[in-house]
């Protein structure tokens, strides 16, 4: 594959685990040699998904359960939820390295204080769980964010898993901003994290085991209102990059939109000289919907698996024009759909004749309920 990091290491894995998050997305990476085992974790899933990360977990090793990275790639409920119940843990179950994740403060120019009414959970949890350095750290705690000119952000976490930033854009970031203001309100105003923090903390908001976060109505409705920012913006803002590992590597793409993606990939091939980015698999955008595959995207890329995550229960993803486009326009025939889920929405791709009719294969979950692995 192009542009191999330490290509030499003896018993070099990538390895990927789409964990059940019914229509979301919780991704558990592991990297390394036959000498240790590196991770990284992207996205939580919905709330009603996080027993199946709690076990993951806890299947760890009790004194190797170090993380190298957490991303969240952006504000959606299939998405997060997970992470903040993972962070509401004292102590944290994980150890971790980085945390990636753009809040208000970063979508904000020069912004560093954070509002003590916004309802912002997900920073609150940081602050209080993470040294500033490990928030967004490979970004010297400023947004995690493609710049509009020069080269893409790279950045190579411990054990030589490259990684090259293909979204959010600063347009897209203040889209999100924008979005998030609007669905606050007016009697919004910058606050006092620490006094937000002690009000919180006396209605024992962050006790594992009592609801989303807390026993408290009005807590969970804040986070509830947080979470519902417009889902177009919060997708556009969200985390997508290349990792690249001894000559194994993936698209993460998050939700992300394709103009922004088909964007970053022609700087990045204009960079490395090349036509075509090979990789040896594709985490598809936004669980398969069409708004979020494109021919000038696909015509980028080769790859001979798509990595789908979704059951479907909710907005009927994958579209089968997304898996459409994906078999016709693939530059890697036949490709592989993966999916984490048989569900009414994935099933119909398992159809033997429908493989042999369009030239593609299917593949799925072998075990119900437990985390898809996909060796690379």
């Amino acid at each position: 594959m192009a542009n191999p990091t330490n290509s030499g290491n003896e018993g070099a894995f990538l390895r990927i685990e789409m964990l059940p998050a019914l229509h979301g997305d919780c991704l558990f990476v592991e990297y390394g040699d036959s000498t240790r085992t590196r991770r990284m974790l992207i996205d939580g899933g919905p709330i009603a998904t996080y027993r199946h990360l709690e076990a993951r977990l806890d299947a760890l090793p009790a004194g190797d359960r170090r993380f190298e990275l957490l991303v969240m790639s952006h504000v959606d409920t299939d998405h997060v939820e997970g992470i903040v119940r993972l962070l509401a843990n004292q102590p944290l179950p994980i150890r971790v390295i980085d945390l990636w994740f753009n809040g208000w403060n970063h979508l904000t120019s020069g912004g560093r204080v954070l509002g003590g009414k916004q309802g912002e959970f997900l920073s609150a949890l940081i602050v209080r769980r993470f040294e500033r350095e490990q928030w967004n750290g490979a970004f010297s705690g400023q947004a995690v964010v493609v710049p509009d000119a020069g080269p893409l952000p790279e950045h190579t976490l411990a054990g030589g898993l490259k990684l090259t930033l293909l979204s959010p854009t600063p347009a897209t970031l203040e889209q999100m901003r924008q979005a998030w203001e609007k669905d606050l309100g007016p009697d919004v105003t910058p606050g006092d994290l620490d006094a937000a923090w002690l009000r919180l903390a006396q209605r024992k908001a962050y006790l594992p085991g009592q609801g989303l976060l807390g026993t408290t109505p009005e807590l969970d409705q804040l986070l509830a209102r947080q979470l519902k920012i417009d889902r177009a913006a919060a997708n556009g803002s969200s985390i997508a990059f290349l990792a690249e590992f001894a000559g194994k590597s993936c698209l993460f793409l998050a939700d992300a939109y394709h103009e922004v993606i088909t964007a970053s990939l022609q700087r990045l091939l204009q960079q490395r000289g090349q036509q075509v980015l090979e990789v040896d698999a594709v985490k598809v955008a936004h669980h398969g919907s069409a708004g979020n595959v494109s021919d000038e995207l696909l015509a980028l890329i080769d790859s001979p698996r798509f990595l789908v995550s979704t059951n479907g229960s909710r907005f009927r993803h994958p579209d089968a024009e997304a898996m459409q486009r994906i078999i016709a326009r693939s530059r890697h025939q036949p490709p592989t759909l993966c999916f984490n889920y048989q569900s009414k929405t994935t099933r119909p791709w398992a159809s033997a004749a429908r493989q042999a009719e369009l030239a593609y294969r299917a593949e799925y979950n072998p075990v119900a309920n437990a985390p898809y692995r996909i060796e690379l």
